[in-house]
């Protein structure tokens, strides 16, 4: 199946973190396709990489980004695509640079944006944008989201047991 979720990030420093929007596409069954773009350093392969995302199928982009996190702006900026922007903390600031760099986009260019390094929120988002189009989507991400809760409500049989009124 075509990849329907671009994950890309500036650095292969970033994929532990971007790692869990994998993970969690994963488990949604949404096709993804994953490769490092570097705004700063391979500004050509970013033109190239978010101007055909389209073209190639893609729904959404998920660019993960650190420091002055300039890759998801730039994704959106040639692209009509949806951009989740993933700030990770990686620097001294950790995290809050990029993220006030990735919610700061001017008009025009909006940015959708995730909390710091939480790549699995990005990938959620992204399906749900995608679902809204596909009803067996929509049927996972309601069993996922059962699933939460029901994670929630034995743990909260648990510690009423332990803790007895």
């Amino acid at each position: 199946m075509n990849a329907l979720v671009g994950i890309i990030m500036g650095s292969d420093s970033d994929l532990p973190t971007m790692r869990a929007a994998a993970t969690m596409l994963e488990e949604l069954g949404v096709p993804y396709e994953l490769d490092i773009v570097s705004a700063h350093r391979t500004p050509d392969k970013l033109h190239d990489y978010a101007s055909s995302a389209e073209a190639r199928g893609l729904k959404v982009i998920i660019a993960g980004a650190g420091g002055a996190a300039h890759l998801p702006g730039m994704a959106a900026a040639v692209s009509v695509l949806p951009v989740i922007g993933v700030p990770i903390g990686i620097t001294r600031l950790e995290g809050m640079d990029a993220l006030l760099s990735i919610v700061q986009m001017p008009a025009g260019v909006p940015v959708a944006a995730v909390a710091i390094d939480n790549a699995a929120n990005a990938a959620i988002l992204a399906a749900q944008m995608i679902a809204t189009g596909d009803p067996e989507l929509r049927e996972r991400l309601r069993n996922y989201k059962l699933g939460l809760r029901d994670k929630v409500m034995e743990k909260s049989r648990a510690v009423k047991g332990e803790f007895p009124a």
